[in-house]
């Protein structure tokens, strides 16, 4: 009998049993398999489970995305089975079907295509995200190609040429059409699979097209007929509840669906531009919400004075860095890990990106006075033990999140600042007391997101050494280690590119910096003080990940500021 993988894998030293338990705690509430559960919370990674597995049940292992599959050993199984199992045919062998699976113990898997193919079936193990790549690849994205087709015929009929300036049953007819509703359900599934963050659907003279942000950078994915395109924006507004009658103001909603056993939400906003309406939709997809801080790119130092910060009793506890770069998930780490039935956590967050069992959330609403700063009045009401503020915006937000942090809170929140150092600044330039933030703030925590290489596809690069003395890397260090990029591979659709992590720059309030605060010195008299501290900066740590070959030169350079 195989042995069960959680010990497999505590056996192997690549799991400890306090992340064992809380996998199986959270399998409890949902129906995947106790190896995703793993792997989403970052406990291990899915090369980690995809060996495991293949010892666990004496199976080889394959990676199917990066194979050229035969269309003919890809029609012996039908596609809702291939969906079903998630079980893609590969090869044929005379009478063997090899077949790549995630889980090579689910005996109906077997069975069941043993009886379709008529075939002795091998199961060889492989990523889930690969099998999923592969299913996009070679059963669902062919659908684009076909739909589009249709639409381009249809979109020169009398019918929708008249839906430019149609009345509100026409529209709503035209978004009700089989080709539209088809072609709007085939871009949303395939954002999900490629894992996007953001949907652009632009409308302009001569044309429209939809734009997928993937790892935090934009790439074309097709171009409807111009005609269709206020029947396609009218379909993506009755998904989202908004009234399509409406084309002069902007609008907001949401979309939810299920795909494959997964809850996915869409913020949809659409805004009126000179040739139609704009619609973007923000993916949030739950479970790829990384919780585990250990995961998000911290070095051991970092991630020890990050830890102490957020284990305080009271004190505040800010996370700086542009739109987009990743403040958020940092700060549900945090309160992941603070989360326990001793404590009582409150939010106040504009919007409210993803729902957290055991937290309380506020949704701030400017239009009926709840703003930030009367939502942390109201908490410091509610025996509060730790509140997170979304951002702060003002003087009056600042100034009542610093006395929540004086009078035995934790508060954790957000500002836009370039560094740590000039965070400080920044409340002062708000007006709040310097005194009140040298005593108030412990930790001030930078950040910003770099693209991470694609295993699948990572090949060595000649760097000339005065590429990276201008980097920063010091000249003892040069050729000392060895750069990478990405070539671009069906697995990370040709980017060279698959997932983020963060480059962090900690700075905790120490004595020496509480000081420099009180006398009013200068952001970069204080950086200078946090770097002779041992401060990492964000270029610093971008090197770091350079040097461990996790990222190239080129995103180093675009993430993080000259120091």
């Amino acid at each position: 009998m195989a042995k069960k993988l959680g010990e497999l894998l505590m056996e192997e030293g690549l799991l400890k049993p306090d992340q064992l338990k809380r996998a199986l705690d959270e399998q409890q509430h949902t129906s995947e398999r106790i190896g995703s559960i793993l792997v989403k919370l970052g406990f291990i990674t899915e090369d980690d489970l995809v060996e495991a597995i293949a010892r666990q049940f004496h199976v080889p292992t394959v990676n199917p995305s990066q194979l050229s599959i035969p269309k003919e050993v890809l029609n012996l199984v039908p596609l809702n089975i291939v969906q079903k199992y998630h079980a893609v045919p590969f090869g044929v062998m005379g009478n063997t079907l090899n077949v790549a699976v995630a889980d090579p113990g689910d005996l109906f898997i077997i069975e069941d295509v043993r009886f379709l193919t008529g075939k002795t079936i091998q199961t060889h193990v492989a990523r889930e995200s690969a099998i999923r790549e592969v299913i996009g690849r070679y059963y669902e994205d062919e659908n684009f190609e076909e739909v589009l087709g249709i639409l381009r015929e249809e979109a020169d009929t009398q019918f929708f040429e008249s839906v430019e300036d149609s009345d509100l049953t026409s529209l709503e007819g035209a978004a009700e059409q089989a080709p539209v509703v088809k072609l709007v359900n085939l871009i949303l599934m395939d954002a999900i699979r490629k894992q996007a963050s953001d949907i652009h659907l632009e409308p302009y003279e001569k044309m429209m097209r939809v734009r997928f942000r993937i790892d935090g950078v934009l790439y074309e994915i097709m171009r409807p007929p111009l005609q269709m395109k206020n029947a396609i924006i009218s379909r993506l507004k009755i998904m989202s509840r908004l009234d399509i009658a409406e084309r002069r103001l902007p609008q907001d909603g949401r979309i939810k669906l299920r795909y494959k056993g997964r809850e996915m939400d869409f913020r949809v906003s659409v805004l009126p531009t000179l040739f139609g309406e704009k619609v973007v939709l923000r993916l949030l997809d739950k479970s790829s919400l990384q919780l585990d801080m250990t995961k998000l790119g911290f070095d051991e130092e970092q991630l020890k004075q990050f830890r102490e910060a957020i284990y305080a009793p009271y004190g505040m506890v800010l996370v700086t860095g542009p739109t987009g770069s990743g403040k958020t998930t940092t700060l549900y780490s945090a309160l992941a890990e603070l989360n326990k039935i001793s404590q009582n956590i409150s939010t106040a967050e504009d919007p409210i990106e993803y729902n957290l069992v055991g937290i309380n959330q506020v949704q701030v609403n400017d239009a009926i006075g709840l703003n930030f700063a009367s939502a942390l009045r109201a908490f410091l009401r509610q025996d509060p033990d730790i509140i997170m503020v979304g951002e702060v915006r003002d003087f009056e937000t600042a100034e009542v999140s610093i006395k929540a942090a004086l009078t035995g809170h934790l508060v954790l929140s957000t500002l836009h600042t370039n560094d740590a150092p000039s965070t400080v600044n920044r409340l002062l330039n708000m007006g709040v007391e310097s005194f009140l933030v040298s005593s108030a703030v412990n930790l001030v925590l930078a950040q910003r997101l770099v693209r991470r290489l694609c295993p699948d596809c990572r090949v060595k690069e000649e760097v000339i050494p005065e590429a990276l003395a201008d980097l920063g890397v010091r000249d003892a260090d040069v050729g000392t280690f060895d750069c990478y990029r990405g070539r671009g591979c069906p697995s990370c659709s040709h980017t060279g590119y698959k997932g983020r992590l963060a480059l962090y720059e900690v700075m905790p309030m120490t004595e020496e910096i509480r000081e420099m605060v009180l006398l009013g010195s200068s952001a970069a008299e204080i950086k200078r003080q946090a770097i002779d501290l041992g401060m990492t900066t964000l270029r610093q740590s971008g090197i770091q990940k350079l040097k461990r070959g996790i990222t190239s030169l080129e995103e180093v350079i675009r993430s993080s500021a000259r120091d």
